[in-house]
């Protein structure tokens, strides 16, 4: 699923707003939790899942394209739990 096509469905569920209201209110959504992991914090949605920031060591790698060893810095990367009820949710599908 793409964010229009959220933005879509959701304005077929809400006849209140206008599409553009309701895009306004997702990319509002999304730029709270973008901003919320990037300042440490854990975004949670009951029924849904969590959402944190992990640190990921440095480590020794290899360019593939040149089999050359290389060091890959650390770094912080998103991480996504899914919820009890998204898990049964799938599970049953």
């Amino acid at each position: 699923m793409t964010k229009s096509e959220l933005i879509e469905i959701v304005s077929s569920k809400v006849n209140n707003f206008s599409r553009k209201d309701i895009e306004i209110i997702v990319d509002t959504l999304f730029e709270s939790m973008s901003s919320s992991l990037s300042q440490g914090d854990k975004v949670e949605i009951r029924g849904f899942g969590s959402f944190k920031i992990k640190d990921r060591d440095g480590r020794q790698g290899r360019n593939p394209k040149s089999g050359e060893n290389i060091f890959i810095e650390s770094k912080k990367v998103p991480f996504f739990k899914a919820g009890k009820e998204i898990r049964e949710r799938i599970n049953k599908a």
